[in-house]
């Protein structure tokens, strides 16, 4: 069998790649794991962490696709993909005919439609398999894949065990062949996440101000009709300051800007999320907090530091 190349080993890539690993998909003598990243240290990492695996590291992104038949692709920005998909050693200058590109990230539709295209003129096939889950599911396989465009890639028994293995569900959206409702799926899910913590983070805010016990009320919330995993992982982190990146903020604002894009374009109503971005929009700017890189549930700390209360000023501190 040919080899599974992977492109990215950043939060989302590492995880994922591993689980290729341990889930004996890829890493074998038969099948070896061809990857490369931007930061050469994440792949030697990689190969520390499973040396008695065939993992082998290119030098180029370019080297990852000719050398392989199937490549899955994982980076964190649109300006990172666009950068390695369409660089001079990039993804797409090592496509032929027959290669599959299978592209996980969260970008702009018109994004993966260009990819795509691409691909398709130099006699190769494209998959838009962006994903739902952050960095725990991807280490432990319970990601959900939102998959659109060629069917034949989604359908293929590689494939299919190597969805499997970095992920707990997977899904084909719209028709056969045509890019975006994927991005589409994950711009609904994540902008949904997005007005979920900036209300939690609000709800909290407002708890602790008013004299209420933060861990009582995050147990009154998780008994009710409201609870929800997030907020339960999230939660008792959030009032310690714990904000270690998951899911970085200034990811899920780029996620949150597109998915308010993409609703301005369809002609929907939006306001909430709206607030929602600009709640994180400010968070990320500030140049104070420096809360970009970490975890988005670091909104928390721009909501308390924007508060006039009492307790807030005091936390603030």
């Amino acid at each position: 069998m040919a080899p599974i190349g992977f492109i990215g080993l950043g939060i989302m890539g590492e995880g994922m790649a591993c689980r290729l690993i341990s889930q004996g998909v890829a890493g074998s003598d038969d099948v070896p794991l061809v990857v490369w990243n931007r930061t050469t240290s994440k792949c030697d990492d990689l190969k520390e962490r499973y040396p008695d695996k065939n993992i082998e590291v290119k030098g180029t992104a370019r080297e990852v696709v000719e050398s392989c038949g199937i490549t899955f692709s994982m980076l964190s920005t649109p300006e990172a993909s666009r950068a390695v998909f369409e660089g001079d050693n990039g993804t797409l200058a090592g496509v032929s005919a027959g290669k599959y590109i299978i592209d996980c990230a969260t970008l702009a539709e018109c994004d993966m439609k260009r990819m795509d295209e691409q691909v398709k003129a130099k006699g190769g096939q494209f998959l838009e398999a962006p994903v739902s889950g952050s960095k725990g599911p991807a280490h432990s396989g319970q990601l959900i894949f939102l998959c659109a465009g060629d069917e034949s890639i989604y359908l293929d028994t590689t494939v299919q065990s190597s969805l499997k293995a970095m992920g707990k569900a997977m899904h084909f959206f719209g028709t056969a062949g045509e890019v975006g409702y994927g991005t589409r799926a994950k711009l609904v899910v994540n902008s949904l996440m997005g007005t979920m913590m900036a209300a939690f983070g609000e709800s909290l805010a407002l708890a602790e101000s008013v004299g209420l016990d933060g861990d009582k009320m995050l147990e009154v919330i998780g008994q009710g009709a409201i609870q929800s995993p997030m907020y339960a992982l999230k939660g008792p982190k959030m009032l310690k300051k714990d904000h270690a990146p998951n899911f970085p903020l200034q990811h899920a604002h780029k996620d949150v800007k597109l998915a308010v894009d993409m609703a301005r374009e369809a002609g929907v109503e939006y306001s909430v999320t709206e607030s929602a971005e600009q709640l994180f929009r400010k968070a990320r700017e500030d140049k104070e907090l420096k809360v970009a890189g970490q975890d988005f549930s670091a909104v928390f700390e721009s909501i308390h530091k924007d508060s006039k209360s009492d307790y807030s000023k005091k936390r603030s501190e």
